[in-house]
């Protein structure tokens, strides 16, 4: 395994960069069969804010400091597997990082209706979504 220093990650150095964010969750997807009545349990359940509504593809609900991302049978990447998704400032060099830290690419980068994303798993077996805009 590799060392990573502190203020590092195995993507580089962590700086103060203009260009790039830093590599955040930015999600958590969870696909659901029925957009409509996910949106309705998770907002009466637990009182969740919805931040959009992408027709029965996709639903956004605000969870804290988190965002519970609702996919439905269309845009379900993960094979009905919840997942973490990681925010990436390219998405190649994350998949290349996370494959020589012992993971697995599931589906290759591709481009969604909005960003680049990919499915991998790590050393556990546990599914990520690696997205960026590029």
């Amino acid at each position: 395994m590799k060392d990573v220093e502190p203020g590092s990650s195995v993507l580089g150095p962590v700086s103060e960069s203009v260009e790039t964010d830093p590599v955040k969750i930015g999600n958590v997807l969870h696909p659901v069969a029925d957009i409509d009545a996910a949106v309705r349990f998770y907002t009466e359940t637990f009182g969740l804010a919805t931040k959009f509504v992408d027709g029965d593809r996709y639903a956004a609900l605000d969870a804290g400091s988190i965002t519970l991302a609702l996919t439905g049978p269309a845009e379900d990447v993960t094979g009905g597997v919840p997942a973490a998704s990681f925010k990436v400032p390219d998405v190649a060099s994350a998949l290349t990082a996370l494959v020589q830290g012992g993971g697995s690419v599931v589906r290759e980068p591709e481009q969604g209706p909005h960003e680049v994303r990919a499915v991998a798993r790590d050393p556990w077996g546990n599914t990520v979504v690696i997205y960026g805009l590029r």
